[in-house]
């Protein structure tokens, strides 16, 4: 965006910064498209906002065809890279990736095996407890209103039948929005798929649970509100050592549990 708030456009060559785009060779042209496309935007010379080049001007530029310039624009679309606006003053603009597209990929992965439950629950263990200084020190007091919502919702849920373990993921996401972090929280928040299907699989092994989870989840909420982070932090780790124990992570567990002063 200009500081008039208009589009900003990718520059073009004679405008004194060159072209980022050069012809693409025979083969799979479309996916060199894509490819070209996608290093412009992480070398920071396509950023949101900005719109790419009318598809006549790409396909000069790459010496492709107009089918093969449009076809990697659906990828880079499907990819949440772009956003295809439709009008007079539509195009191909570039967007930040949402965070659930993300996660979808993470998910996916998860369940063809290729990131297991295991993996998942080491993952939390490092994030999770490094992110609670940060979430004692800066929690507002909406975020914590907002998290003891989730532990009345999820005190309900108990009293009425099983624990639905997405209200666990909700916690726990949400936990890492009072990070107020971007960072911390798109990873949190893009790791939400994965992270509810491993607490499905842990699920699996111990159905009852959920109970003691609950009670930890309040338990981390009061250490926040008390600005506690040492106590929230022990409550995590035997929090996260429960998880581990019941998808056979004896070693993890044990850190965790020695973590915790247990």
């Amino acid at each position: 965006m200009t500081e008039d708030g208009a589009t900003a456009e990718v520059p073009t060559p004679g405008r004194g910064e060159g072209d980022m785009f050069s012809p693409v060779t025979p083969g799979r042209i479309s996916h060199e498209i894509v490819r070209q496309i996608k290093w412009a935007i992480r070398d920071r010379r396509l950023n949101p906002g900005d719109r790419l080049p009318p598809e006549r001007e790409l396909s000069e530029r790459f010496k492709a065809s107009r089918v093969s310039v449009r076809d990697a624009l659906r990828v880079l679309e499907a990819g949440g890279l772009i956003e295809i606006r439709v009008g007079a003053r539509g195009g191909a603009f570039v967007r930040a990736p949402a965070p659930g597209i993300v996660g979808e990929g993470i998910a996916n992965m998860l369940t063809l095996s290729v990131v297991t439950a295991e993996e998942v629950t080491e993952a939390r263990a490092i994030f999770e407890l490094g992110m609670i200084p940060l979430v004692c020190e800066r929690a507002s007091d909406e975020d914590v209103a907002s998290l003891v919502d989730i532990c009345e919702r999820s005190e309900a849920a108990l009293e009425k039948g099983p624990y639905p373990v997405e209200l666990s993921a909700e916690f726990h996401v949400r936990l890492a929005q009072a990070t107020h972090n971007g960072a911390v929280e798109m990873l949190v928040d893009s790791f939400h798929d994965a992270l509810l299907m491993s607490l499905m699989r842990a699920k699996e092994v111990a159905p009852e649970m959920g109970g003691r989870g609950v009670v930890e989840h309040r338990e981390i909420v009061d250490a926040i509100a008390a600005r506690d982070p040492e106590s929230a932090r022990q409550i995590m780790a035997a929090h996260l050592a429960r998880t581990a124990d019941r998808l056979g992570l004896g070693e993890l567990a044990d850190r965790l549990n020695r973590a915790a002063g247990g």
